[in-house]
């Protein structure tokens, strides 16, 4: 098996997601293009995270219940908190998400790029004011916006 650094690698509607795992939690989500090899998980938590990205891809109100790396800034881990309250089908502005927490739209913009657990932590449900805003650090059109459209797409929301 060639040296890689998930545990797992899947197929998903808009590409591949990659997941890595430590012995007690997961510590990434990564979005991945098509022409990525899969990886089937053999540790019992990348099974589990599978298992679960799976279950939401199938269904998006499902609840994700995985041991979770929140490793970051004391900010970027409020936004993350702030992130995970927001429920599928809904989705809040980077404004209204900073007034919540008591920051400004642009930091919580750059939290919301640095999350490693997208999916899990559904930083895909923070938008611009004006549209779809950027995504994972990548503002402009290509494959990391096209796959938040199919997420929020997934849970019943359209935005341009």
């Amino acid at each position: 098996m060639k040296n890689t650094p998930y545990d797992a690698v899947i197929d998903a509607p808009f590409g591949k997601v990659g997941i890595r795992v430590d012995a007690q939690s997961v510590c990434e989500i990564v979005y991945l293009p098509d022409d990525v090899d899969g990886i089937a998980p053999e540790k019992p938590l990348a099974k589990d995270a599978v298992a679960q990205i799976r279950a939401y891809l199938q269904n998006p109100a499902m609840r994700f219940d995985l041991p979770l790396a929140m490793r970051g800034t004391t900010f970027q881990q409020r936004v993350w908190r702030g992130i995970a309250g927001i429920a599928a089908g809904h989705v809040w502005t980077y404004g209204q998400l900073a007034r919540e927490i008591g920051s400004v739209p642009r930091a919580v913009g750059q939290a919301c790029g640095s999350n490693p657990l997208p999916i899990v932590i559904p930083c895909h449900r923070v938008v611009a004011s004006g549209g779809i805003g950027g995504f994972a650090h990548h503002p402009g059109e290509g494959f990391y916006r096209n796959v938040k459209r199919w997420l929020l797409a997934h849970e019943g929301v359209s935005i341009a």
